[in-house]
């Protein structure tokens, strides 16, 4: 996996996203946006695994503690949906966890209760163990 390929994959992400909003607007349920954005990632011949079951280890146990991240796209990007007011930082902790327990190299917060999600609604975020990646 390079650079290039996550800068790619987030870049169609980013696309399918905001296409969603752009037809629905802010002011919706995360569930709306979310069977949108599947919709969207469909049309687009994206693979990817929607509430992903996050499997969780407590001293060396499997523990099942129902997380879910919301899609899991090519085995690489985590994407996280909201339809909030504000992004706090329990949000981006969220993010951060699933992409370290599912151990994948980016993650995308997305945010669809805001006027303009490409400047506002969308951020990613980088694991730092994968941060050497090849170009």
């Amino acid at each position: 996996m390079t650079k290039k390929y996550l800068l790619d994959l987030t870049y169609k992400i980013n696309g399918a996203a905001i296409e969603v909003h752009k037809y629905l607007g802010p002011g919706l349920l995360e569930s709306v946006y979310h069977k949108c954005l599947g919709f969207e990632l469909d049309i687009r011949n994206m693979r990817y695994a929607s509430e992903l079951t996050v499997p969780f280890k407590y001293k060396g146990n499997n523990l099942d503690v129902k997380l879910r991240c919301d899609f899991l796209v090519n085995d690489a990007i985590v994407v996280e949906l909201k339809a909030v007011e504000y992004i706090l930082p329990v949000h981006e902790a969220q993010l951060l966890t699933y992409m370290n327990l599912l151990q994948v190299p980016k993650g995308i917060l997305i945010n669809f209760n805001v006027d303009n999600l490409y400047k506002y609604g969308i951020k990613t975020y980088v694991n730092n163990l994968y941060k050497d990646l090849e170009e």
